[in-house]
Order: structure tokens, then C-alpha cells, then sequence
């Protein structure tokens, strides 16, 4: 079982973050079949994570307010920016994945030809689209408090390590 990476991110004034639920990094956590879409999804709807979709992440600054949301890098390579314009740069590559909870923000800084990612949203929760403008806020704030925690991790499932990083 890999230990993820736990990265707590402030609000920065327009992009609200999550001041109680850290972003999770697994490195190199996706084996085998996992790596493929098909075999990712399987997994993420098999522990609650449904809604799924294959795709590359948007490479403008959004956050969801209404879902947590996990990425499976089932191809490529990305530098990826958590928190906003001034949040932390991860590095991801095929095989890892990271769990990213409501109002976190993510943006795409530049990845490979072969980027590719499979989503999911924790018990299958519709999902938002924010960009930090000044007029979403009141609203937002509410729904990232209202976003219940997951009853399972994404690739452990009720024994994973995002209810003890969540807990």
C-alpha cells in the first residue's frame, strides 16, 4: 500500500482550497492494469469513485466546490499547480494518482503528447466548475463544507490511507 503525500493548501483569496482536508500524491500507486483506463475505472467505481471520464486536466486555474475528485495518470507526464496561481507544482507521471478535495484548485502548467488522466468523483457526486471569480465565492464556501468525506479511498478502498489522511 503506498503512503500518499499529504499537502495542506491555504486560501488564497480566490481560490478557497480546503483549510481541513489536505491533497493526497500517491506516487507509483496504479499496478498493472490499473495503468490502463478501462482497468482505472474499474478500480475507482469498484471503491465509490464513480462519474468517471479519460481526458488530460484543464490548463487554467478551477476547482470544484460541489465533489472530491481523484486523477489516475494513466499516461504521460504533467506538471500540475494545486492551490492557485501561487500553490504548489506537482510532477506527476503514469501510474500516479492524487485525490483532490473539494475547492482545491488544479491547473495543467504543461504535460507530454500522451498526457492522460482517468477522473472520478468520491460516492459519484456531481461535480462544479469554478475559476475563482469574486461572484462565486459566497456560494462556494458553503458547498465545500457541505461536501461529505468519502467512505473509502480510491485504490485501498475502506481500509485506504485517505480515511486516515481525512480522518
Amino acid at each position: 500500500m503506498v503512503e500518499p503525500q499529504t499537502i495542506l493548501l491555504e486560501d488564497d483569496g480566490s481560490i478557497p482550497n480546503n483549510d481541513r482536508l489536505p491533497l493526497l500524491v500517491y506516487e507509483n500507486a496504479l499496478q498493472g492494469d490499473e495503468r490502463t483506463p478501462g482497468g482505472c475505472r474499474k478500480l475507482f467505481q469498484a471503491n465509490g469513485w464513480s462519474g468517471n471520464w479519460v481526458d488530460g486536466i484543464y490548463d487554467y486555474h478551477h476547482y470544484h466546490s460541489t465533489a472530491h475528485e481523484v486523477l489516475g495518470v494513466t499516461g504521460g507526464e504533467a506538471r500540475v499547480q494545486f492551490g492557485g496561481p501561487e500553490g504548489e507544482i506537482v510532477e506527476v507521471q503514469a501510474g500516479d494518482l492524487v485525490v483532490i478535495p473539494a475547492g482545491v484548485g488544479h491547473c495543467n502548467l504543461g504535460s507530454s503528447r500522451d498526457f492522460q488522466v482517468v477522473g472520478g468523483y468520491a460516492g459519484g457526486r456531481r461535480w462544479d466548475m469554478n475559476t475563482g471569480k469574486p461572484e462565486e465565492r459566497p456560494g462556494v464556501l458553503e458547498n465545500i463544507r457541505q461536501v461529505p468525506d468519502p467512505e473509502t479511498d480510491p485504490v485501498y478502498g475502506p481500509d485506504g490511507p485517505l480515511l486516515k489522511a481525512w480522518g
